[in-house]
């Protein structure tokens, strides 16, 4: 069965100190999945990967597939700089016993076209699982065109695309061209009802950390069983806080600040990043007061 619904791209629990909580990233798994979402994803850009060292990661992926114990599928990010060290994540995440990996452009050395579809070549050929790309110019300063995603396509293991430019033109463009090829995940949050319409299959979203169930539901009512007029309703419901979490400028830490308020405390991120202000968290919880318990 392929993958489809809501993936959180989990955040990454610290103490105060910085350190990886692994004892509350292992409840917090739970709490996703009890929250009905239907799958999850660690070590994404919300999961602040790039923050931690490879034995953080490999504990990272161990302690999330162990508390997802089978019922959803784990996708692993295992983003680097490089092809080789990219190569060796993948394989690694494998081995662990992830479903499938995340993998966005490598950072900061802005391969050309020709040189990512080479270096996707490259790494399709040492795994044996599927592979979701990960399309976020803003964050990697590298546009994966819908050309590029169709050449992707015909590898042997890319399924998959979280599509995260904010253009909706490309959820549509992408489906008509190569939808018998590669399916499409929404990756914007403020566009998620719009590109699910379109023809998404799923959203891989940093929010859904704080409001599971809530996402879940708008799968459902949207795709599932085709209630429009309620998937609307929800939706415009939940679009201060998506507004807040895309628009802010501050994703990551948004995303742990209302975790808290919504009583499932991750701890701060870590350094370089740092936790909401007061004002800030008094804005999250403003949009988050129709679903405080």
């Amino acid at each position: 069965m392929g993958f489809e619904g809501i993936f959180p791209a989990l955040v990454t629990p610290m103490t105060g100190g910085g350190e990886v909580d692994y004892e509350t990233l292992s409840s917090f798994v739970n709490a996703m999945i009890e929250g009905g979402v239907h799958g999850v994803i660690p070590l994404g850009s919300t999961g602040e990967y790039y923050a931690l060292n490879d034995r953080e990661r490999q504990d990272v992926v161990a302690a999330v597939i162990e508390a997802a114990a089978d019922r959803v599928p784990v996708i692993v990010g295992t983003n680097g700089g490089a092809t080789r060290q990219i190569i060796e994540y993948s394989q690694q995440a494998q081995s662990q016993g992830a479903a499938g990996l995340l993998l966005a452009a490598p950072y900061y050395s802005l391969p050309t076209s020709g040189e990512l579809v080479e270096h996707f070549r490259e790494i399709d050929a040492e795994v044996d699982i599927p592979i979701m790309l990960y399309n976020y110019p803003g964050r990697t300063g590298v546009d994966m065109t819908p050309d590029v995603i169709g050449q992707l396509a015909e590898l042997d293991n890319v399924q998959y695309v979280k599509e995260s430019t904010g253009d909706l033109t490309r959820v549509s463009e992408i489906i008509r061209r190569f939808g018998d090829k590669i399916t499409v995940f929404c990756g914007c949050d403020t566009l998620a009802l719009e590109s699910l319409f379109m023809g998404a299959t799923g959203w891989v979203s940093g929010v859904s950390n704080v409001l599971p169930a809530e996402c879940a539901r708008l799968f459902e009512l949207a795709v599932k069983t085709g209630d429009l007029t309620s998937a609307r309703e929800l939706y415009y419901s939940l679009l201060p806080v998506l507004a807040l979490m895309e628009g802010g400028g501050k994703y990551t830490q948004f995303v742990k600040g209302a975790c808290e308020l919504m009583g499932r405390p991750v701890g701060p991120p870590r350094q370089p990043l740092m936790s909401p202000d007061a004002e800030e968290i008094a804005k999250l919880a403003e949009a988050l007061r129709p679903f405080a318990g």
